[in-house]
């Protein structure tokens, strides 16, 4: 399968408009992919409980955070999502000279959601998923079908405060503190910038013949056959993701990054075989008494979609237009061999959006009225939720169902 999945940004203070980090992520996925938002609360478990992930057990933790995410509907992790702490994380698809494992273990959209779960700063979600990687390995068919697709994993990792990027090869890693702006997207991207790294990155580099030992230690270059030289000059998503990046640096706000997401000409929003199937933009305020705002959109293509808002209150109305309908034990995922046939998961959000992009496709006139609509709402809320961070204010029973009325509106706006 060609590599081509994803592109993930944050850019902190001074990059950004206000002292807030914005964090955004494109999913790149089989274009029949199904992306589902869903929510789940805080949770305690009793000791020795296990915990079922997308192809593997593992043992579970006496308490979760509560999340959002954003995921392909037939499996247990995330692309994308974040935590009632302001913990943000998006993930990339990255090959290089380590081969990739097909046997199964944990996907590192499993390992995402894992993070999330289990960590209420971002480096303490850097130190959940090594952790993770070391015990349990990464690997297994990404990509519900017959057809292999497998990778190793790249993490861009944000909370109020500061972000990290987490690149592997196999159980290996290194790590790197961002300043400023940063990007990632299908190619290992840290260089000689290492904050953190695994306790035998070098040693295995140089078991391997990769690294001589004398050279100064560049783990993109060593770990892939990517030239670093020309990485942010060259014409490839990640270089153009930089340059928009960079372009607007100082001025970043929630719609800059919108933008970013939506920009077709890059390749960022992807269209064919792969495209962007799932969207999000955060807002983390770095004064910790005022709300985070995480926007979603649940359907493909950003261009044609509304960016809707989530804020983690108590007692969040469950996002069952945007949850997909479940299988349990007769899933076609879960049923050894796997994958033998596909069930059809679209949520309802999906299904009134598929209608509107056919309208928008068949008819210009109805099309561009169906697009104003959707822009004045998706305006509306990002002006209201821009007050609410600038504020702090929060009516806490409106914030419970805000995502949830916020479909019902993208809803009618189809008309």
């Amino acid at each position: 399968m060609e590599p081509c999945s994803c592109d993930t940004f944050v850019a902190l203070p001074p990059a950004t408009v206000g002292s807030r980090i914005i964090f955004g992520k494109n999913s790149d996925r089989p274009c029949d992919e199904v992306q589902e938002i869903v929510y789940f609360p805080a949770a305690t478990y009793d000791p020795g409980e296990e915990l079922e992930c997308t192809y593997i057990k593992i043992k579970q933790v006496e308490k979760t955070h509560a999340v959002v995410l954003s995921r392909p509907a037939w499996l247990w992790g995330a692309e994308m999502g974040a935590n009632e702490h302001g913990v943000c994380i998006g993930n990339e698809a990255v090959w290089g000279r380590e081969e990739v494992d097909d046997e199964e273990a944990l996907l590192g959209m499993d390992l995402l959601r894992l993070g999330l779960e289990r960590a209420d700063t971002a480096e303490k979600a850097l130190d959940v998923l090594v952790d993770l990687l070391e015990k349990h390995g990464q690997g297994g068919n990404c990509m519900e079908g017959n057809v292999s697709f497998t990778y190793h994993n790249s993490f861009l990792i944000a909370d109020r405060n500061e972000a990290w990027v987490l690149e592997t090869a196999g159980k290996y890693w290194a790590a790197e503190k961002v300043e400023g702006v940063r990007n990632i997207s299908n190619n290992l991207s840290v260089t000689t910038k290492i904050d953190r790294e695994h306790p035998k990155l070098r040693e295995y580099a140089k078991s391997r013949g990769w690294w001589d030992g004398q050279k100064e230690f560049n783990f993109a270059a060593v770990y892939s056959y990517v030239n670093t030289a020309r990485m942010t000059s060259s014409g490839d998503r990640y270089s153009r993701g930089y340059k928009l990046l960079h372009k607007n640096e100082g001025n970043i706000t929630v719609q800059t990054m919108m933008e970013i997401l939506r920009n077709k000409e890059s390749g960022i929003n992807m269209e064919g075989g792969f495209m962007t199937t799932g969207s999000m933009v955060s807002i983390l305020p770095q004064n910790p008494t005022f709300p985070c705002v995480h926007f979603f959109t649940g359907t493909p293509d950003p261009s044609r979609s509304i960016f809707k808002p989530f804020i983690f209150v108590e007692k969040v109305k469950q996002l069952v237009k945007t949850s997909s309908p479940t299988f349990g034990p007769d899933d076609p995922v879960k049923k050894i061999p796997r994958f033998q046939s596909k069930p059809d998961r679209r949520h309802e959000l999906y299904k009134k959006h598929e209608v509107a992009a056919a309208i928008m496709e068949a008819s210009q006139e109805r099309g561009t009225r169906i697009q104003e609509q959707m822009r004045k709402l998706e305006k509306e809320k990002v002006v209201e939720m821009e007050s609410v961070v600038d504020c702090g204010y929060l009516d806490i029973s409106q914030a419970a169902q805000l995502f949830l009325q916020c479909v019902e509106e993208e809803i009618k706006s189809y008309g």
